[in-house]
């Protein structure tokens, strides 16, 4: 078969022929739709550089940088017409002189920053319109227990030592490929038979157990990215060490081959040696049973003696096992709070709940008791937690792989999950909570503690959980519901008096006055509803109106702000943002959306005709208006009037129509002031006449097709209509445009700004704004049962009951849609006589001590999308800090933590009374 010079066989036989852009775009939507609806495991996508994708969807009239498979938001607009981009470009994201057949990737990019993944049949057809390369092939794998799916874009790399000669070469494979896959592969490249072939896991360059052939994973052995194996070859029946097996690979003796492991072990059971248990260890204390030679034992400590308190231990630093720092800095907090080492320095074995369905079966206790042992026992020596983060990535494989993650998100998820692994309820009882009706707070407090106690009962409720109440008042009936909720950590805010200006332009909805922009100042760091209410004061908003903001790109509504507590910084200074004031009522109308076009005479279409949208080139802001019960295209068309009246310019001489091949006189010929009943009837008159004032097309599909509107076009409504609005020389000649052209930008940058000085606030200006009363969002509503309706209530918090570890995570990072920000704020915490007591509502505020010191905190360096983790810690022992780097543990003065750095902190509860004042350091009172 001949295949044309533009043409490409696909894998079925057929021929792929070059498209326009719109059938590109709408083909790749197809086939992304079906790869979503289909994920399986073996599933194959591809690498593709973002540089290039984003081209592509110029050249297509895509939302640029919009990733997802799904079709994109009907909000977001189409980018102007591009050239068609030149072949598949991928060569920025692979290594210099990496080998055309197996191009490596840059272990430095970032989906979506760096590349994109598109499924098989998707690459298949832009490979097919564009060629190019490298190609990136990639396999979709399950990932833990929950078996989520994600692709493998970095396999595991291993670099393979061959014991006969020491020569040094990489095996790539997937981390879920078997033990025996990894075998059949390296025998097959050192062309060894596998009978004769023994793999050392040599982690450190230091043989720690032999990889026995079994369908074990790679990643269930704990092998990590970029370690060595170690390959032994039998000769004549002996293996060159001269120990560990025989000729026939039967275990022998089990000598020593790696540091001896501590004789303080999981859960208090008996030691274990080279990672196996003695025969009788897991029959009586039903603590662990290792599948693997590797099991749930740690790397690289390197005393065998019975651990005590007086070896001054915990100075243990972490090994990164790539991108593991987040891990290290929370473990290290962890690991160092003084209740939570001491419980796991004991035996807990009786404690480990195996049968709890929230619970991981007591093996997520059992390797973080382990890993915590040996930290405290190793001295100085660092330890590498491959069994933790193995066990890690199967309970949790939103942490697997080798990404930067969140450290207060994993320290989230080991406290939940510890908890559940050490739940003292084995059946936890059905409870339904009754609301407070007036109750006495104290009573309602004890009763909702008493039923979280009775389904929850663990060491990390014992010191890490307290209680806070919440109450939820209707805006609507002023129904009050009281809570009273436990909470591990508090997310503290980080409020800001720092300023910026915005101007945005406001709309009237029911055209009732010309556009008008208002410059108003806004707290830099805070959220739409203060915008909203800034512009409000300014344009005299009256109380029966509301603005709906939105943001304006290459004259399309791109998005709507319609989520009070938005963050600002979502909005960026060259953008242009439009505020519409519009009934409260309307979010029971339609909304009706017109855009405008501008075309030649020519291309005006019959009622049924289907239009491109590349045929009319978009122009001027778009408006918005409500529909009060709609019925056809004469209501459209009246609502189109209607926003455009205040544009109506002072004169217009007489004027032909066209509507339907027929000609019509305006006879309108005096002059005319806006809004002139004149005017008003002698379009009236013509729209009695014709079909329709405007040419107009109502957008259908989320804009891929359009429908010429007439008078008796039967629309259905929902709760958007997109319509567009054809200028022709009649509405140039009636309407002045220039209202709706030019929007001013968010924030006109001057050359000669100063820089302003690095803000600073405290701790406690941070708890007080998490404590404020503030309205819940549109998406987190509060159905009243009173109403019986979701209701935007207001929200208040106070402290009731604090635990004996008080965890502060200070949300120095935002997310959404649009943006992605870092606030490196220094806040200006007390490291010891934190006192709270003015916090605490509950009477137990004048009996109990609330007054706490600082033990440890985990730092976050650098931006977004990589930067580093670290932890300071306090040996309460020692009374000294030391900064725990990944491996390495250095000393640090009390004067040197506190830093713009700091994440998460940790405080534990002070007994007695404090004898100086806040950050002063206090004696003569004894700490928990």
């Amino acid at each position: 078969m001949t295949i044309p010079d533009s043409g490409y066989m696909m894998e079925n036989g057929s021929i792929e022929l070059p498209c326009t852009p719109e059938e590109e775009k709408r083909i790749v939507l197809e086939l992304s739709r079906r790869a979503e609806s289909n994920l399986r495991e073996g599933n194959v996508y591809y690498v593709v550089s973002t540089r290039w994708y984003m081209g592509w969807q110029k050249y297509t009239g895509q939302p640029v940088g919009v990733f997802t498979f799904n079709e994109p938001p009907t909000e977001a607009p189409t980018s102007s017409a591009a050239d068609r981009p030149g072949p598949i470009d991928n060569s920025d994201l692979v290594l210099n002189g990496s080998d055309g057949a197996d191009p490596q990737l840059l272990r430095t990019v970032e989906e979506g920053r760096d590349y994109v993944l598109v499924p098989k049949d998707v690459w298949e057809r832009l490979y097919a319109w564009y060629k190019g390369g490298p190609v990136l092939a990639r396999k979709m794998i399950s990932a833990g227990d929950s078996k989520q799916f994600h692709v493998e874009v970095f396999p595991l790399c291993l670099t393979l030592v061959d014991a006969r000669d020491n020569s040094q070469s990489v095996v790539r494979l997937s981390k879920k490929a078997s033990l025996h896959e990894l075998y059949k592969t390296v025998c097959r490249l050192k062309g060894v038979e596998s009978e004769k072939a023994r793999i050392w896991d040599y982690f450190n360059k230091q043989k720690q157990t032999v990889l026995v052939v079994s369908n074990q994973t790679l990643e269930e052995s704990s092998l990590q990215m970029d370690q060595h194996i170690l390959l032994e070859v039998q000769i004549d029946g002996f293996w060159p060490s001269g120990f560990g097996m025989d000729s026939t690979g039967n275990d022998l003796a089990l000598v020593p081959v790696e540091p001896l492991r501590s004789s303080v072990t999981i859960a208090g059971g008996p030691t274990l040696s080279n990672g196996y248990s003695s025969s009788y260890s897991s029959n009586i204390y039903g603590v662990i049973n290792l599948s693997s030679t590797n099991g749930d034992m740690e790397d690289g400590y390197e005393s065998s003696r019975s651990m005590t308190r007086v070896d001054r231990g915990g100075l243990a630093g972490l090994q990164n096992l790539g991108n593991t720092c987040f891990m290290n800095s929370a473990i290290q907090c962890l690991v160092h709070t003084p209740p939570i080492f001491e419980y796991f320095l004991e035996d807990y074995s009786s404690e480990i709940n195996r049968q709890n369905p929230l619970g991981m079966h007591g093996e997520l206790a059992l390797a973080f008791g382990e890993l915590l042992r040996k930290l405290w026992s190793s001295g100085r020596t660092p330890v590498a937690p491959r069994a933790f983060k193995t066990k890690l990535a199967r309970f949790a494989p939103q942490f697997s792989g080798y990404n930067q993650h969140d450290s207060q998100e994993l320290l989230a998820f080991l406290l939940d999950g510890l908890h559940e692994d050490l739940n003292r309820v084995k059946q936890k009882p059905y409870i339904e909570t009754k609301d407070s009706d007036g109750r006495p707070d104290e009573e309602v407090a004890d009763e909702y503690w008493r039923y979280h106690k009775a389904r929850n009962d663990s060491i990390i409720v014992d010191v890490c959980q307290g209680q806070y109440k919440s109450t939820l008042v209707c805006p609507v009936c002023n129904k009050i519901s009281i809570t009273f909720d436990p909470f591990m950590y508090l997310s503290l805010p980080l409020p800001s008096t720092a300023t910026r200006t915005m101007t945005v332009t406001v709309f009237y909805g029911d055209g009732s006055g010309l556009p008008m922009p208002y410059t108003v100042t806004v707290l830099k760091h805070g959220c739409c509803k203060d915008l909203i209410q800034a512009l409000g004061a300014a344009c005299c908003l009256r109380t029966d109106e509301y603005l709906l903001l939105a943001e304006v790109y290459e004259h399309r509504i791109y998005r709507y702000l319609e989520n009070p507590s938005e963050v600002l910084g979502t909005i960026k200074d060259d953008e242009h943002i439009v505020a519409f004031r519009l009934p409260k009522n309307g979010a029971e109308l339609t909304r009706l959306e017109i855009a405008h076009r501008i075309g030649e005479k020519s291309l005006f279409c019959n009622t049924n005709d289907n239009l491109r949208a590349s045929e009319r080139k978009l122009f001027l802001t778009p408006l918005i208006t409500f529909l009060e019960d709609p019925q056809s295209g004469a209501d459209i068309d009246l609502a189109v009037h209607r926003m455009l009246s205040p544009l109506r310019k002072k004169g217009y001489s007489s004027s032909i129509s066209i509507r339907n091949g027929r000609e019509s006189t305006n006879g309108c010929s005096t002059q005319l002031g806006p809004g002139t009943q004149s005017a008003e009837n002698c379009e009236s008159e013509e729209m009695s006449i014709n079909s329709l004032s405007f040419h107009l097309c109502i957008m259908e599909d989320s804009g891929l097709s359009r429908r010429r509107i007439s008078k008796e076009t039967v629309i259905k409504f929902g709760r958007v209509v997109k319509v567009m609005l054809d200028w022709t020389e009649r509405e140039f000649d009636l309407y002045d445009a220039s209202y709706l052209k030019d929007l001013p930008e968010v924030h006109k940058t001057g050359l000669t700004m100063k820089k302003t000085k690095q803000e600073a606030i405290s701790l406690f200006s941070c708890l007080d704004a998490f404590l404020k009363e503030e309205p819940l969002g549109p998406d987190d509503m509060w159905y009243c049962p009173r109403c019986k309706e979701h209701r935007q209530a207001s929200k208040k918090l106070d402290l009731w009951r604090l635990p004996d570890i008080l965890v502060f995570h200070l949300k120095r990072f935002s997310y959404s849609r649009w943006l992605k920000n870092k606030l490196d704020t220094f806040v200006n915490f007390p490291t010891c006589n934190l006192d709270l007591s003015n916090y605490v509502k509950s009477n137990e505020a004048s009996e109990g001590s609330h007054v706490y010191e600082l033990y440890a905190i985990s730092n976050h360096y650098g931006g977004l999308g990589g930067g580093h983790y670290s932890a300071y810690c306090k040996l309460i022992d020692d009374n000294r800090w030391y900064h725990f780097d990944d491996a390495h543990v250095s000393p640090v003065s009390e004067d040197e933590i506190k830093t713009s750095a700091a994440y998460v902190l940790f405080y534990r509860r002070v007994r007695g009374k404090p004898n100086g004042a806040v950050g002063e350091p206090s004696h003569g009172y004894r700490a928990f």
